[in-house]
């Protein structure tokens, strides 16, 4: 045995010096190394939820964030995506049936995601066998905080501890326009609720005054130093008060990603009736708006129009954008800001599925920037978003504040303001990104 041994030692030296088995040895025929794939130009993809992806700590791992360049295709998603959708999917992010592909995951989320692509024929599927084992090259968001997930929300509450817990009070909001009546029936343990109509106001659903900004805080029992979560049943409506109240000067803001539906998908406890009562705050703390550079006018937003340093940032559906439709019934005019450049949203005035996965959750950063970088929409610059009244735009604004943009600012007045001056210069018709410089 000592004999057969010392030869095979002697064998695998020859062939190591060699280099015959270095790369067969390095990982099994169904594994490959990050090295690998990128040496074969192939595809990483991460089939955990976004959260992880993003940067939150797997509750069994200490690792955060992805692998460089990965594509999230959440295992969870699976059920919500057809054949086709799938397809389309691989198809947006030019992987081809033949595309090397290294999934990773845990084994029940890697086996879920392979047979998929494989019944769209895909056919180069193979385990990162060195996933997540270096901390130091994984990339997340800047801010993944600012963006929570349920399961943390919910040890949150029940005194569990958490990674990016709040640094003194915190208060969970559910947010929606009118009379709570979905509220009612099922949200949220603990949540208050908040009308959007607290916080914007006719004619044109601008952001109200400070002294009714300092109210409505005061009634909710926020301070600037209370964190404050938001959710609702969709995501637009959260971000729009978030948005409000950063600019007001509430310094730690953070929205459920996915909002009330993730929540409910996550099978977590629900309450029903009218909120609790909250003692009302003495005082904000801080002089309000506080943040006053978040919310730009209409003369502020013109001046960023035709810059390379600066975009104001249309968040509307393309028909909006080229004037089919003026996306809501108490707009008339049709069109869009001209020189403004199209930051993508969704079907239509009421839809965010551009920025949206399959559940709900934001978007994969990359996918956000790459679709931005197209219309010369860059972290650089000086950067406004806007749409028809704000909740589309300010929904945009909490993405790119989670991806670490800096110098960002919303058009409160959007489009409705924009139309209702016939002196402001519209565009309409087809239009591309060279056609905004």
């Amino acid at each position: 045995m000592k004999r057969v041994s010392q030869l095979t030692t002697l064998a695998l030296s020859l062939l190591l010096g060699s280099g015959l088995v270095s790369h067969a040895c390095a990982a099994a025929p169904d594994q490959a190394t990050l090295a690998q794939i990128q040496q074969q130009r192939g595809a990483i993809i991460d089939t955990r939820p976004s959260a992880f992806f993003n940067g939150w700590p797997a509750p069994q791992g200490a690792t955060s964030g992805h692998e460089p360049q990965a594509l999230n295709l959440s295992a969870t998603w699976l059920d919500a995506m057809s054949d086709d959708q799938l397809a389309a999917w691989a198809r947006q992010h030019q992987l081809m049936p033949d595309t090397p592909i290294a999934l990773y995951g845990d084994s029940e989320q890697v086996a879920a995601v392979r047979k998929r692509l494989r019944g769209i024929k895909f056919t180069h599927l193979v385990l990162l066998q060195d996933a997540l084992r270096d901390n130091a090259r994984l990339q997340r968001l800047a801010h993944f905080e600012q963006l929570v997930y349920p399961q943390w929300l919910f040890d949150l509450q029940h005194h569990k501890p958490v990674i990016a817990k709040p640094q003194g009070d915190w208060k969970v909001f559910e947010a929606g326009w009118g009379a709570p009546k979905r509220y009612l029936l099922s949200h949220i343990p603990g949540a208050g609720y908040i009308d959007t109509n607290e916080v914007e106001s006719e004619p044109l659903w601008n952001t109200v005054s400070a002294p009714a900004l300092k109210a409505m805080l005061a009634k909710h029992g926020v301070r600037h130093d209370t964190t404050v979560i938001l959710y609702s049943r969709d995501v637009y409506a959260a971000a729009r008060v978030a948005q409000i109240m950063l600019y007001a000067g509430v310094s730690d803001v953070r929205l459920l990603d996915g909002g009330w539906q993730t929540w409910s998908a996550a099978d977590l406890p629900v309450e029903r009736g009218l909120p609790s009562p909250q003692p009302p705050a003495a005082d904000f703390g801080v002089t309000i708006p506080a943040q006053p550079q978040l919310m730009l006018n209409t003369e502020q937003a013109r001046a960023l129009l035709h810059r390379n340093d600066a975009s104001l940032v249309s968040i509307r559906s393309w028909p909006e954008f080229i004037g089919t439709t003026s996306g809501y019934s108490y707009i008339k005019p049709k069109g869009d800001i001209a020189g403004a450049r199209w930051g993508h949203a969704g079907s239509d005035s009421t839809h965010m599925e551009d920025f949206h996965n399959p559940d709900g959750t934001m978007r994969s950063a990359g996918d956000i920037e790459s679709m931005w970088a197209g219309w010369h929409i860059r972290p650089d610059q000086q950067v406004a978003f806007y749409c028809g009244t704000g909740w589309r735009a300010a929904e945009t604004f909490m993405y790119a504040r989670a991806m670490g943009w800096k110098n960002i600012a919303l058009y409160d007045g959007g489009w409705y303001e924009w139309s209702s001056d016939p002196h402001n210069p519209v565009a309409t018709g087809p239009r591309t990104p060279d056609s905004t410089r």
